[in-house]
Parts: structure tokens; sequence; C-alpha cells
């Protein structure tokens, strides 16, 4: 009879040990799910960060186009308004005659001198002047037809008559030109 119990001896061993084994085994699982579970918390924070640095590039991004827009067209509507002024002494300049140039030359050499200074403002600014020219082709992204009409010697679409000239802020149109553009229709 002794030997039943060294059996169950063996036994309770066997059993205490793989009691023993399973606790580890489970012990190391829980932890390896706590790992996997810390490890794909870590993932979603590594993606969520790379997100708000993305995020924040392309605000700076933004930002910096708006602060050179800002630069550069912020100006635009005095601009604009100062557009009468140059087509007003320009016409001034035009409409004198000889007699008036004669007589009143300090006036208008003090006209001409102003209008230089405007067109300086206007360069130092990046004003540019559109100025087609008799017989050029229209380009209705910078020009503005105030009318048609069939002209021999012309093909449909060239300038036939000039208005008003045109008005560029850098690359963006502030007032098209005025122009008048043949309709002679091809032969």
């Amino acid at each position: 009879m002794a030997e039943p119990k060294n059996d169950e001896f063996l036994d309770d061993i066997e059993s205490a040990e793989a009691e023993a084994l399973a606790e580890e085994m489970a012990e190391i699982s829980d932890e390896a799910a706590e790992l996997d579970s810390l490890r794909a918390e870590r993932d979603a924070f590594k993606d969520k960060f790379m997100r708000a640095l993305a995020d924040a590039e392309n605000a700076r991004k933004r930002g910096e186009k708006a602060r050179r827009d800002a630069e550069q067209y912020g100006g635009s509507k005095l601009a604009r308004d100062m557009l009468p002024v140059y087509d007003n002494m320009k016409r001034a300049l035009e409409s004198a005659t000889e007699e008036q140039k004669e007589v009143s030359a300090a006036l208008l050499e003090g006209v001409e001198l102003t209008m230089r200074a405007l067109l300086d403002v206007f360069s130092k600014h990046g004003i540019t002047i559109i100025a087609p020219q008799v017989g050029d082709r229209f380009d209705p992204q910078v020009h503005e037809a105030m009318f048609e009409a069939p002209v021999p010697g012309t093909k449909a679409g060239d300038i036939i008559q000039v208005s008003g000239e045109g008005f560029m802020l850098h690359d963006r149109l502030l007032r098209p030109a005025q122009v008048g553009v043949s309709s002679t229709p091809a032969s």
C-alpha cells in the first residue's frame, strides 16, 4: 500500500506543477495581451501625433500663403481706386492743345511729373499697364470687348480700337483693357 501513496504523491506534485504552469501561462498570456494592448495604444497615439504634425505644417503653409497674398494683393482696392486718377491725368495731358502747352508749360510739366511719380508708385507695388495696340489679337483674359465691328483688312478677333488701358497687380487683373474688336468673317 505504500506504492499508492507514492503514486498519489506524484499525482499531487504533477497536478501542482500543472497548476503552477497554467498560472504562469495565464500570467504570460495576460502580460502578452496587456503588451499588445499597449502597443496598439502607442500606435494610435503615434498616428494621432503624425496627423497633428501634418495638420500643423499645412496650417503653417496656409498661413504663409495668406501672408504673401495679403502682402501682394492687400492694396488692390486702393490700387483700383487710383486707376481713375491715372486715366484723368492721361486725358488731361492728351487734351492739351499746342497753344495751351505754350501758355501753361509749367502747369503741364507739373502734371507730367505727377504722372511719372504715379507710374513709379504703380511699378513699385507691382502694378503694370496693359496697353494693347491696334492689330493685336483679342485676349479675353486681359481685354474687355466694348464693341465689335466688321473692318475691311482685318481678321475676326483683331483689336481695331483701344478705348482704355488695363492694369495688372502682379499676376491678377485689376482692370481689363477696353478694346473694340473686328468681327470681319474669314474669307
